[in-house]
């Protein structure tokens, strides 16, 4: 019982910091207005890793600094995991490494995910709410070429559907390749 406690507890942590530096590096791409509330919440939380990493990798359009972050943070997740499941993690340490990288693709996919849903509940419940430009600005690199292809059905958008199909088709894929690689789930 502590194992799957304890397993929860890193999963949800992690999860939660991965996606907020995913978050930051998605944030800098779409160029969101750094004075947005959203914004200043991701930057704090994020900045005791990415800023002293950002003095070795120089900033630019892509948030390299986020990203690699992000990687650190998912390689200490994955290297607890294996800790927990009583495996050496440097018998495992170039397949761990590999696993680290398809853990910050998982993350990235279930945030997609999780934008995706915020953004349509949002645009159902309160689509006056303050938040919807921000979530039209994150959202539009993954929605627009949908609409583009997609025919409107009486004025309802079904983008965000076929986006989160296919979203979680590849976190499919992402979960079966992690996990045939360790042989247990990360």
């Amino acid at each position: 019982m502590f194992g799957d406690i304890a397993r929860f507890l890193l999963n949800t942590v992690f999860t939660l910091f991965g996606a907020a530096l995913l978050l930051r590096a998605w944030i800098q791409v779409v160029r969101m207005p750094p004075y947005n509330p959203v914004s200043n919440a991701v930057m704090q939380a994020t900045n005791w890793l990415v800023l002293p990493l950002r003095k070795i990798l120089p900033g630019g359009k892509i948030d390299w600094a986020s990203i690699v972050a992000a990687f650190i943070a998912s390689a200490v997740y994955v290297t607890l995991m294996v800790v927990l499941a009583g495996v050496d993690p440097t018998l495992m340490a170039p397949i761990l490494l590999l696993v680290a990288l398809l853990t910050v693709i998982k993350w990235a996919l279930n945030l997609i995910i999780w934008v995706t849903i915020l953004m349509a509940l949002l645009s159902w419940l309160n689509p006056q709410s303050p938040a919807m430009p921000l979530l039209f600005q994150i959202t539009a690199p993954f929605l627009d070429p949908l609409r583009r292809i997609l025919p409107r059905l009486g004025g309802i958008d079904i983008s965000p559907i076929l986006l989160f199909v296919i979203v979680q088709v590849l976190l499919m894929v992402v979960t079966r390749v992690a996990v045939s690689m360790t042989l247990f789930g990360i």
